[in-house]
């Protein structure tokens, strides 16, 4: 893995580490110790027809339910190319912690972190990269598209974890909730940042927050950031940023959160 830069020198336009690089190592952030926990879902597609993988072909599977975490042959498909990926991570060195069905037949999900600071965007990319290796192989095609079906079915995003020391220190709920506070003001330029095609997923239905309201709550799947029952309760922790789509530039949406939340003076 490596950053690309012109023969001038300076990063080409797609090289969004660079910037980041400068955020994470500013003093005031790297004394924070920022941790992040990279939730990425993906949708596996029939290569021919472009149609997620154990769906009928022009069909559609009984309605979103079982799926989620499901297992068996009629609930989970596709998960031999989710194992061997799993392993190859845990084989490269990368931080991934987790892996699940998720809510739409055929998407999936693998969780990186937690990581500090650039690491978690560096191996979330470095993952990425093996997930297309690895269903290149088997013949099936990856989708980072945010909402790949149309209709009544979950979008997929990449719900970005986050704390920093003083978050998960002694009265780290207030730090918590002012750095939510600060996430709101922010919420357009976070929104334009965290993806394409994003309008498409966050609808306020299938477990998102509408992308033009910003809305925060403890154990709320359907808020613009979730806070933990167990970090209300301990009084200190991490939380969660909800809307980020699933093919969002990790080097972005990590360093733009650290900015805002720590940086920022509104």
């Amino acid at each position: 893995m490596c950053d690309a830069f012109t023969p001038g020198g300076v990063p080409i336009p797609t090289n969004k580490r660079c910037a980041a690089a400068k955020i994470f190592s500013h003093p005031d952030v790297a004394v924070e110790e920022t941790w992040y926990g990279l939730e990425q879902e993906y949708t596996l597609l029939q290569k021919d027809v472009k149609w997620p993988l154990g769906w009928p072909v022009g069909g559609f599977p009984g309605p979103q339910g079982p799926y989620y975490c499901g297992i068996g042959a009629d609930k989970a498909f596709g998960r031999d190319i989710v194992d061997a990926h799993y392993k190859a991570c845990l084989y490269a060195g990368i931080n991934v912690s987790g892996i699940n069905g998720e809510v739409m037949p055929g998407q999936w999900e693998f969780q990186v972190g937690p990581s500090v600071g650039i690491s978690a965007a560096d191996e979330l990319w470095v993952a990425r990269y093996i997930l297309e290796r690895i269903t290149e192989v088997a013949g099936v095609v990856l989708s980072f598209d945010p909402k790949p079906i149309q209709g009544d079915w979950n979008g997929a995003g990449a719900h970005t974890n986050y704390s920093t020391k003083s978050m998960r220190s002694e009265g780290g709920y207030e730090v918590i909730k002012k750095a939510i506070e600060k996430l709101g003001l922010r919420h357009k330029e976070h929104i334009a940042a965290y993806g394409e095609g994003n309008e498409r997923r966050l609808t306020g239905r299938h477990e998102t927050a509408d992308i033009n309201t910003f809305k925060w709550g403890v154990a709320n799947r359907g808020a613009s950031i979730r806070v933990g029952r167990d970090t209300e309760k301990a009084g200190k922790g991490y939380f969660e940023d909800r809307r980020p789509a699933s093919n969002m530039d990790p080097y972005v949406v990590t360093s733009m959160i650290a900015e805002t939340t720590i940086l920022w003076k509104p």
